[in-house]
């Protein structure tokens, strides 16, 4: 057991506990009705022998009970002992949880099933220490995301209100940049505790690929042409490439726009002057299934940063490059993996000879609900 609070001090172990460690007699055992079958079998032996010496001897039958009385109470107390000794474990460690430390584990070196309850009790304890981690890490992810639009946004409304600058159309814009930033932030935010809560429906239904990605390519487009996003692309070309021009696929359109919307946006940030971004589109493997690729000519992803780049707030090396770049808010990957996986498809990084290759999978086919 490790990671103990500093102020909960075990006390020494006594001689039943110094005996039990060094003995052990319950592990053997993959069933607590076996120990106890055990500790029934051996109070009867005991006190048979204790029986036939007292016939075979001058002892009294009082006393040979009195001694029988005594062994069952000392095997009784030994074999309770190791019964309740996991259970006395598990208390103080719940404790020590309910103080904030999910550090602490319980000792699962038993087969029975106080030996189970120990793994599941720590698989427990570990599920809830990642669960705190990721909570404190969210706080001060959010926290630090929120500071940045709310800090321009004040800076600006103060040098207005001193007059260090007027209300002019550049300084509004500005202005309106930081809002809409705060904005996706927080609709991102609330789509992602949608999925996490599992209150996102799916409604899949069969449409025909070209004329829906080529409209949502059309809006990519004119979001990047119109000036609206910090650090708006004009310059680069995105590029539909369906095949066979008249594939279908089965899927939630409302969320497979999420994910090409975002997987779109993410490509043209980090391309090139004058670059291109290509949305490929094919049959999968099974009926109305889909394989979808989107490429771009960027910097591409480190191989080491590959397994990362669908976690929270995670930007690495890949979200700080590209002339398009803002930094973003480390969402747009982690949503797009999450409406993925509703669909019970897959996404990832895809090997790419030049630039970035993020490959996803649609299952197809009416999909129950869980």
């Amino acid at each position: 057991m490790s990671g103990s609070l500093p102020g909960d001090r075990q006390p020494p172990p006594g001689l039943w506990g110094r005996i039990w460690e060094a003995l052990r007699p319950l592990d053997p055992y993959r069933s607590v009705k076996a120990a106890l079958g055990a500790l029934v079998i051996g109070s009867v032996v005991i006190t048979t022998l204790l029986v036939f010496v007292a016939l075979h001897s001058a002892t009294e039958i009082r006393v040979i009970t009195i001694f029988s009385i005594i062994a069952s109470l000392l095997i009784t107390q030994f074999v309770a002992h190791g019964l309740t000794a996991p259970l006395d474990e598990m208390t103080a460690v719940t404790r020590s949880m309910a103080q904030g430390d999910y550090t602490r584990r319980v000792r699962a070196a038993r087969r029975d099933e106080f030996g189970d309850l120990a793994i599941a009790f720590n698989r427990m304890a570990a599920d809830l220490e990642a669960v705190d981690t990721h909570r404190k890490e969210l706080v001060a992810n959010v926290s630090h995301e929120l500071r940045t639009p709310i800090a321009g946004l004040r800076a600006v409304l103060e040098n207005v209100v001193d007059g260090v600058s007027a209300a002019d159309p550049e300084t509004m814009r500005t202005a309106l940049k930081q809002t809409e930033r705060l904005g996706r932030l927080v609709e991102q935010l609330l789509d992602l505790s949608r999925l996490d809560n599992g209150v996102v429906p799916l409604h899949a239904r069969r449409f025909e690929v070209w004329p829906y990605l080529a409209g949502v390519l059309k809006e990519a487009s004119m979001a990047s042409g119109s000036g609206s996003s910090p650090r708006a692309r004009k310059d680069v070309h995105l590029h539909l490439d369906v095949s066979p021009p008249e594939l279908t696929a089965h899927a939630d359109a409302e969320r497979l726009h999420q994910v090409v919307a975002n997987l779109v946006d993410n490509a043209v940030k980090h391309s090139p002057p004058h670059g291109r971004v290509t949305v490929r589109a094919r049959r999968g493997e099974g009926a109305q299934s889909l394989a979808l690729e989107v490429l771009d000519e960027g910097p591409g992803i480190p191989e080491a940063e590959r397994h990362r780049v669908f976690e929270r707030f995670n930007r690495g090396p890949y979200g700080k490059q590209g002339p398009g770049s803002d930094g973003g808010t480390g969402l747009g990957l982690a949503i797009a993996r999450w409406a993925v996986d509703l669909h019970g498809g897959s996404i990832g990084v895809a090997e790419s000879p030049r630039g970035c290759r993020i490959r996803v999978t649609l299952p197809g086919g009416p999909r129950e609900q869980s």
